[in-house]
């Protein structure tokens, strides 16, 4: 929501905080969150504020401080570290569930039905801080990934469809 909408926000949540009893933005659990001001939750679009407010205008920033919205340490570590993680493209992502219904499938044979709640341990190779790569092992959520397969079936390709049904998925 940073750009060029952000003072627009800025001014008409300022003009709803006055029109409340005035005064600043205060935090409070969960506050404002399911409130909607013009559409927009509240809560939700302050805490992307302060999250992301390093990365807006200084002229953006000073108007979310006019009306009692600063930058918190804690959310903006929180915003830089899943802004660090790599992003997986769909086609990575169904290697590795190829890969984690190989494993099960090796493991438990071909027989026996993946569970909805089942995760499977997956190795994969993904780029280290100094750009070297490295190997990482993480659980990839089979159970789900399938049913997201399944419903998204109609735009599989066909070598993906055959990929699914060598390993003994009935509605490839």
């Amino acid at each position: 929501m940073a750009g060029h909408g952000a003072a627009v926000r800025a001014e008409t949540f300022e003009e709803a905080a006055t029109l409340r009893g005035g005064g600043p933005i205060r935090r409070s659990a969960g506050a404002g969150r399911r409130r909607l001001f013009e559409g927009e939750q509240l809560g939700r679009w302050v805490l992307a504020q302060r999250a992301g407010a390093p990365g807006l205008e200084m002229e953006q920033q000073e108007l979310l401080a006019a009306i009692g919205i600063e930058a918190e340490p804690e959310l903006v570590t929180a915003k830089a570290t899943a802004d660090a993680k790599p992003r997986i493209s769909s086609g990575d992502r169904f290697v590795l569930g190829i890969a984690a219904l190989a494993a099960f499938v090796k493991r438990a044979g071909r027989e026996k039905k993946v569970g909805r709640g089942r995760k499977e341990p997956v190795e994969r190779v993904e780029a280290g801080p100094g750009g070297e790569e490295r190997a990482v092992t993480s659980l990839f959520a089979l159970g789900p990934g399938l049913n997201n397969t399944k419903n998204r079936k109609s735009g599989l390709t066909p070598g993906q469809l055959a990929q699914l049904a060598e390993h003994g998925v009935e509605w490839a």
